[in-house]
């Protein structure tokens, strides 16, 4: 009986850990986010950068326009970064995909 009791507690607890990750990746991966680590954001602190004007929202996911100058997060060669609408953005350089945005 026992056995029996712990067989299905342990099959329950692999079947939802399963379920949460399958979950968690795919409405990450449909929302667009991407995990930025903090120490990026931390390395940004100090860094003055002038702000540029666009008249699209900029939302994570989406492309910077060409107009906006990308800026390289130090120490982050994976990252650039921007200040656009006042609102500093981290950005994949290869594609200038908003990958973050610092409120």
């Amino acid at each position: 009986m026992r056995i029996r009791f712990a067989a299905s507690v342990i099959a329950a607890s692999l079947l939802t850990a399963g379920a949460a990750l399958a979950q968690s990746t795919t409405t990450g991966a449909a929302n667009g986010a991407v995990e930025v680590p903090d120490a990026v954001t931390l390395s940004l602190q100090g860094q003055q950068v002038p702000s540029v004007t666009v008249p699209e929202q900029v939302v994570v996911g989406k492309l910077l326009p060409p107009t906006v100058q990308l800026w390289p997060v130090p120490r982050y060669d994976q990252y650039d970064y921007a200040v656009v609408n006042d609102r500093r953005v981290i950005v994949d350089p290869g594609t200038r995909r908003v990958m973050k945005i610092i409120d």
